[in-house]
């Protein structure tokens, strides 16, 4: 079977799922007036399936032995597919809730999945392709998602951002019925089934991430809510390694991390998407709130940075079977902390070119991160530990991300007030240049005969503003310094024997 259908048919879901992480975040005020339902309310529909994701995706190894690979991932398209029709049906908020955690559990193996038949049908030499393709999934779809869901809630309802996944579900399910086909070391086998293990990370993985999505909101350790979850996460986490590790048939195989080159993979995944998740979601945010950008706007500064994407990870696919992944690597990293170190120096008088063109720079660069960091990372994992190697994988890197969003929004909302009492020393009768100023726009104002607006509150919200502004920057500014802290850690890292080959080869 043509190893190019077979990355058609497993990234065709893989994409859809990717696209409806971030789908519903452009469509919630919609859904929350279609079905009666108030702001805070509203958002368990993107936390519910969070959640539900989170939970699934390490143990996406263990349920392909439990259930056989190719059985699995034809029930996962499916409950994903049927779930999303449901969605699109829900008659209330508590359905649509449900509906999305059952939407969440069938979605969140695919990633996993797709990746582990992709490594597995090309041959090592081919593997930086491979992730190619898969990266061209995973890094576009946070970019198209938002775009594809407010098009479709403004032109025709919330509820077909839903429905669209339907026929192309029907599509992939068909396919792989007919294109995958299961390795012998893949197949269905009777397990033991530790159901202590699951209890543990569901608790331990859906608490992580309720504190994520909701702790800015709630004001992290003040709220006695979030307080609980901490320590129902930690406890939980804690007892299900300890347990784990001394279990004979494991939920997630947590020996692959005794390996040094999956470790420290997995640990520059994590920051990667740290920075990548964070950078974008700041981005519009301070297009919309600072700069006055409509979303359709926000979105089009946005775009090209995925189209970068798409044509850098081919480009570093081909460099990395030619030269030292180590390498293209480094580099990766150096230019998407450029990136976020360029966005740190906007401010309030930034035009177009000058935001697009920092979003351009980070996607070159996540392309050339991602291609031989996850090469180098599950390259050399034997095929049949791959499907359990990739769900660790892919979990932290969608941790990662979380974490990005909680860290940014964090520091926005704690650095914004930190420079708001700095700036606001200033506003005194004794300062010179705020009296200046306040005269000037006094002046202004008479002359136009305007005389209803106050050059005090004229100031004060410029000093909003600028407060603002400055706290942007620190947040992009930190983003940069993380990326560039993690850079030792490549060097620690194993390169592949195919690797080595090449290298030898060439130099």
């Amino acid at each position: 079977m043509s190893k190019w259908l077979v990355a058609l048919t497993v990234m065709l879901p893989t994409l859809i799922e990717i696209v409806d992480m971030s789908v519903v975040n452009v469509s919630l005020d919609h859904i929350r007036g279609s079905l009666s339902a108030g702001i805070d309310e509203s958002t368990w529909a993107i936390t519910s399936y969070l959640v539900s994701n989170a939970i699934i995706i390490p143990i996406t190894g263990w349920l392909s032995r439990l259930f056989g690979r190719k059985n699995y991932l034809i029930a996962s398209i499916s409950m994903f597919t049927i779930s999303s029709f449901l969605c699109g049906s829900a008659w209330s908020l508590r359905s649509l809730i449900i509906f999305r955690i059952i939407q969440g559990v069938g979605g969140g193996a695919l990633q996993p999945l797709s990746q582990s038949i992709l490594l597995e049908v090309f041959p090592p030499a081919q593997h930086g392709m491979a992730m190619a393709i898969f990266g061209i999934g995973i890094m576009f779809g946070p970019i198209i998602g938002p775009l594809l869901g407010g098009w479709i809630t403004d032109n025709w309802s919330w509820r077909w951002i839903f429905y669209i996944n339907v026929p192309i579900g029907i599509i992939s399910v068909l396919l792989s019925i007919l294109v995958i086909h299961d390795p012998p070391y893949m197949k269905k086998v009777r397990m033991k089934i530790d159901y202590l293990g699951l209890i543990l990370l569901a608790l331990g993985l859906g608490s992580l991430q309720f504190i994520l999505d909701k702790g800015q909101r709630e004001d992290w350790f003040s709220s006695p809510v979030i307080v609980t979850f901490t320590i129902i996460s930690a406890v939980s986490l804690v007892l299900f390694v300890i347990l784990e590790l001394f279990s004979k048939n494991p939920v997630i195989n947590l020996r692959l991390f005794k390996d040094r080159t999956f470790t420290f993979g997995n640990i520059l995944m994590f920051f990667a998407f740290f920075n990548l998740f964070g950078s974008i979601v700041l981005l519009p945010i301070y297009l919309q709130t600072l700069m006055g950008y409509t979303a359709f706007l926000a979105g089009l500064i946005l775009g090209p940075g995925g189209i970068a994407t798409m044509f850098a990870l081919p480009i570093a696919g081909k460099l990395v079977e030619k030269r030292d992944p180590k390498i293209i690597l480094i580099i990766g990293i150096l230019i998407s902390a450029l990136s976020t170190y360029m966005m740190s120096k906007f401010n309030l008088h930034a035009d177009f070119f000058n935001l697009t063109l920092p979003r351009i720079v980070l996607g070159v660069g996540m392309g050339f991160l991602f291609i031989p960091l996850t090469t180098m990372t599950l390259s050399h994992i034997p095929k049949e530990r791959m499907t359990e190697a990739t769900a660790m994988y892919n979990l932290l890197r969608n941790i990662g991300g979380s974490f990005g969003v909680a860290f940014v929004t964090t520091m926005l909302a704690r650095r914004a007030q930190f420079h708001h009492l700095r700036l606001i020393e200033h506003l005194t009768p004794f300062d010179h240049v705020y009296i200046e100023v306040k005269k000037y726009i006094w002046g202004l104002l008479h002359a136009r005969g305007i005389n209803h607006i106050s050059p005090d509150a004229l100031i004060y919200g410029e000093l909003l503003r600028q407060a603002n502004m400055k706290a942007f920057n620190d947040a992009f500014y930190l983003l940069s310094v993380l990326l560039i802290l993690i850079l030792p850690m490549v060097l620690l890292m194993k390169r592949t024997k195919h690797h080595k080959h090449i290298s030898g080869d060439i130099f």
